[in-house]
């Protein structure tokens, strides 16, 4: 149980840390006792279960595909963390060290086994039931393994154990950026006692039917997509027109979340309804944020440019503060440069698949930054042979780290703005015609709200 006594509490931090906000909706719901098997989407590898059993208070026992078991560092963190190898087909060995399937059959049945007694000591199991990670707003189908281990856990007790089970969404909304938000969102558990006669009349059927409805309350709790070029109009219209979409900006991630399900049945409505308005919509909005990129621009700063209550003095003021807070900045950057660039260098050389970059960084952030903030604090010690100095500087560190990434992000926000105002000088009439652009957009999409609105108002 090392991960929970000694590595949890890191984890924690370098969670909170890695994304700008971690965001858990019914988090009353990640706390339900034990025994609990819990299921879940997967689409950031080994992010995924630390993003679930930080935020978990009693520890949990994950199923883990074999292979990661192989690598003697990865076999010693995963089996701190209370982890038990589940044995694929796909990751089946070949030649000499072949297994067959019946081989294969009783490793899981042990594997099984083990969930069973974890199960009916009260404990919590978690598995993703997809039984691949991919990064994509999708849910691919389920495999039935964690509706037997439910079902034979609770046959095991006459179905009087209690179990429940609890399907947990997990809403990246930038997966392998540092600095990006994640929401947990929990459903509502399953009681398993519940299937008992459907167990006793038929078990593959019940575990069908269990699996059927684990995958409605995933669905219910995640923005799935149904293909790329979905995913990608939708995507665009949310990082560029949130504001206009809807009355307020978003104030929580699952705001963000019922913008990306209603913007989903939105484009599914006019795909049957009006599909002509639907490829106005994309064809206009692609050409808009093509010439935006071709310009080094983006929607923020052509807007905020364009308006007519654009003053001087407020620009004044802004360079006054970017001016001020410089010192500051360059204190974060010297400090925090190299354990912020390293873990992005490392997964980078490290892997080609997306999937495992964040779990990566994260982990080799955790190293970068103990170690590198050890060395400069134990530095300064030397030089100074003062502890009050030692202090104040260990404290500044971590502020000043997040004060240069602030800095970084107005800056450059305000060079975009900069950069519109003189191509507003140089290149005036090809700017209108952006702002043009940009107002017809904006007309389609709001006459689009109006009639899905009233579409949806007379279907009820």
């Amino acid at each position: 149980m090392l991960f929970y006594t000694v590595i949890k509490p890191f984890v924690q931090v370098a969670l909170r840390v890695f994304f700008r906000r971690l965001e858990i909706r019914h988090r009353d719901r990640l706390q339900t006792p034990g025994p609990l098997l819990m299921v879940s989407n997967h689409p950031n590898t080994l992010m995924d279960p630390l993003v679930v059993a930080a935020n978990r208070r009693q520890p949990i026992a994950f199923l883990a595909k074999s292979t990661f078991f192989k690598n003697p560092v990865s076999r010693a963190l995963l089996t701190s963390g209370n982890s038990i190898p589940i044995y694929r087909r796909q990751d089946l060995e070949t030649g000499a060290e072949a297994t067959t399937p019946e081989q294969l059959e009783a490793q899981n049945e042990a594997t099984f086994g083990k969930c069973y007694d974890y199960l009916g000591r009260g404990g919590t199991v978690m598995i993703f039931p997809e039984g691949t990670s991919v990064s994509e707003r999708r849910l691919r189908p389920l495999k039935t393994g964690a509706a037997r281990i439910a079902l034979g856990a609770e046959a095991r007790h006459n179905f009087t154990l209690g179990l429940q089970v609890l399907p947990v969404g997990i809403n990246y909304f930038d997966p392998q950026r540092f600095r990006s938000d994640v929401l947990v969102n929990v459903a509502p558990p399953i009681r398993v006692a519940d299937y008992a006669a459907a167990y006793h009349q038929d078990p593959a059927a019940a575990a069908d039917q269990l699996t059927e409805d684990i995958r409605q309350h995933l669905e219910q709790h995640l923005v799935i997509t149904r293909d790329a070029a979905e995913d990608e109009l939708v995507q665009q219209l949310e990082r560029t027109f949130t504001g206009h979409l809807i009355d307020d900006d978003p104030r929580t991630l699952y705001d963000n979340f019922q913008l990306s399900r209603t913007l989903l049945q939105a484009v599914a409505y006019f795909e049957k309804h009006d599909p002509d308005h639907l490829g106005e919509v994309r064809e206009k909005l692609t050409a808009y944020l093509t010439d935006l990129k071709r310009l080094g621009l983006t929607d923020e700063a052509l807007e905020r440019t364009g308006r007519p209550d654009t003053r001087t003095s407020r620009a004044v003021v802004a360079g006054l503060k970017l001016a001020l807070g410089l010192p500051v900045y360059l204190y974060g950057v010297i400090n925090n440069y190299l354990p912020y660039k390293l873990p992005s260098m490392v997964a980078k050389r490290a892997t080609k698949e997306v999937e495992f970059v964040a779990p990566i960084m994260l982990v080799v952030g955790m190293i970068t930054f103990s170690l590198g903030y050890a060395a400069q604090i134990a530095l300064v010690h030397h030089f100074t042979q003062d502890w009050r100095w030692t202090l104040l500087y260990g404290l500044s560190l971590a502020p000043a780290g997040f004060y240069a990434l602030y800095y970084a992000n107005k800056l450059a926000g305000r060079l975009r703005r900069l950069r519109a105002l003189r191509l507003f000088r140089q290149q005036r009439p090809q700017m209108e015609s952006l702002l043009r652009q940009r107002a017809t957009i904006l007309r389609l999409l709001s006459e689009a709200r109006e009639a899905y609105l009233a579409g949806v108002q007379q279907s009820q």
